[in-house]
């Protein structure tokens, strides 16, 4: 393909030069989430490797500094590329070989760009094919993030709870189809939320298993062709050990490279979720208006003023941004879904744009739901 100059202080090579070159489309870049997964799997993999007797020891120890570092996010200027690119991924797995290879060369004393000691892909990349590794980064960064996003969701389950007791004896007005209907109790009312949010937190528990299994070991269509017989399983439990979750072999590596159900599975949870938040934010909004001629039953606290014009003027800014956030949850499942549906043969090759949206609403309602508290 002919010479492609790299800038000298970048850990990056040929492979990610090019790829900024022909894919400059956007400014969506690859999720951190998933740049720390390739650090955690590219460390995995290197230590399985040397326990087989494959990678020498001096190659392992400058291979795991690097991958450290890329774990640390001291390294992540050096992952530009963007979402839009080859739907396997190649190009941000080249990109996480190159720079670890570049580190690791640098640490050793050597020239950057010579790939000595270090090649990209005979080292960092061995026993692994882009198949494999992008979709088992996609498995680890996901797992990482549902585990932090179902803590916070509890927050707020719980705060809705407490304030369910604390006005489990004020009787209002019930209402359906927007008019007056029988009474309850705010308590009762209130009750129904945490209960919804109760059982979100049920189904994204029940997504962790599928996430757990990992299809690192399948290579390039899942046969395992140019990797050891036990890599796979060693590098599943490596990356456990690694991460201290619960991550497996997949049982069938074919299913893990060809399509990613427990993907959308996932987000089909998370926009499960954000119709219950967008039902609860739209409640308090609407319980809360007011002050003078609305229900005015809620009393929201007063973050910030919401007029320029209009002195004293409160606004459900809380409530606002929780809705706009799961209605982009929603839409990313519905990219995520058909993504998910457009696996031709041994490979789906739609692999980015589902982890980048995957990440996208894990990361907003995870923060929408910080600040609703």
């Amino acid at each position: 393909m002919g010479e492609i100059e790299v800038a000298a202080d970048k850990y990056w090579g040929a492979q990610t030069e090019r790829s900024l070159l022909h894919f400059n489309i956007g400014f969506d870049v690859m999720p951190r989430e998933m740049i720390r997964a390739f650090g955690i799997l590219k460390k995995g993999c290197a230590l399985v490797n040397h326990d087989l007797g494959k990678l020498p020891e001096d190659k392992l120890k400058l291979i795991v500094q690097a991958c450290d570092e890329v774990i640390e996010g001291k390294l992540d200027a050096h992952f530009p590329l963007r979402i839009w690119q080859t739907g396997s991924g190649t190009q941000t797995n080249m990109n996480a070989n190159e720079v670890i290879s570049n580190r690791a060369i640098e640490i050793a004393g050597g020239v950057m760009g010579s790939k000595k000691p270090i090649h990209p892909n005979d080292d960092v990349n061995m026993s692994q094919s882009s198949n494999d590794t992008f979709p088992t980064a996609m498995h680890i960064a996901a797992a990482e993030q549902m585990n932090k996003l179902i803590p916070e969701v509890q927050k707020v389950r719980d705060a809705i709870a407490t304030k369910a007791e604390e006005f489990k004896d004020v009787v209002k007005i019930g209402r359906t189809h927007l008019q007056d209907a029988t009474p309850l109790t705010v308590g009762q009312e209130m009750s129904g939320w945490a209960s919804l949010l109760e059982r979100d937190i049920d189904r994204m528990k029940e997504t962790l298993p599928g996430l757990y299994d990992l299809a690192i070991g399948g290579t390039a269509v899942g046969t395992g062709l140019n990797a050891h017989p036990e890599f796979g399983e060693r590098a599943a439990k490596k990356i456990s050990e690694l991460t201290g979750l619960p991550f497996k072999s997949h049982p069938n590596k074919f299913a893990a490279l060809s399509a990613h159900d427990e993907i959308v599975f996932c987000s089909g949870a998370l926009k499960t979720l954000a119709a219950s938040l967008m039902k609860i934010a739209n409640d308090i909004r609407w319980l809360a208006s007011g002050p003078r001629c609305g229900l005015g039953e809620l009393i929201i606290p007063e973050n910030e003023p919401g007029s320029s014009i209009m002195p004293g003027k409160v606004n459900p800014t809380q409530s606002e941004a929780m809705t706009m956030v799961a209605v982009q949850a929603m839409g990313n499942d519905a990219a995520i879904g058909f993504a998910g549906s457009q696996g031709n043969f041994e490979l789906n090759v739609f692999k980015p744009v589902m982890i980048h949206n995957l990440l996208h609403s894990i990361r907003l309602i995870h923060d929408a739901c910080h600040g609703f508290v």
